[in-house]
């Protein structure tokens, strides 16, 4: 087995910075798309959930000898935007503005779909270290 494991062709590193690349453009888009005046602080909440996403898979980089501690953090943060997002989505479904929405629903799809790449990837360092 290769210790470079991959998902839909990224590394994980590189599939947090781009998640959380794209929640933080989402979150700053709908701040500043928003209609209520004053804008409301909440719509930046994608961005707060990307930017530790994005620091984390950038750091990595720059430490390899730490990057299974950031990408336990990042699964954290994983866990955090899917279960947030899910809830809010199960709770509130129908009063939920066009952006108020797809901001759930991307914090609830791409938590879940790193949390599944990133338990795909702790099993497969786990059976490349065995297999040494």
């Amino acid at each position: 087995m290769t210790n470079d494991f991959k998902q839909w062709g990224m590394t994980i590193p590189n599939l947090s910075k781009a998640f959380g690349g794209i929640l933080v453009v989402w979150g700053v888009f709908s701040y500043l798309t928003q209609t209520s005046d004053p804008p409301s602080i909440t719509a930046l909440i994608p961005s707060f959930m990307g930017a530790p996403l994005l620091i984390m898979g950038t750091l990595s980089d720059y430490s390899p000898t730490n990057r299974h501690h950031f990408m336990h953090a990042s699964m954290i943060v994983a866990l955090l935007m899917a279960l947030a997002g899910g809830s809010r989505l199960a709770i509130s479904f129908s009063d939920m503005s066009g952006l108020v929405l797809i901001s759930h629903i991307l914090l609830t799809t791409l938590g879940i779909a790193f949390l599944f790449a990133g338990i795909k990837s702790f099993r497969h360092a786990r059976l490349s270290r065995e297999g040494d």
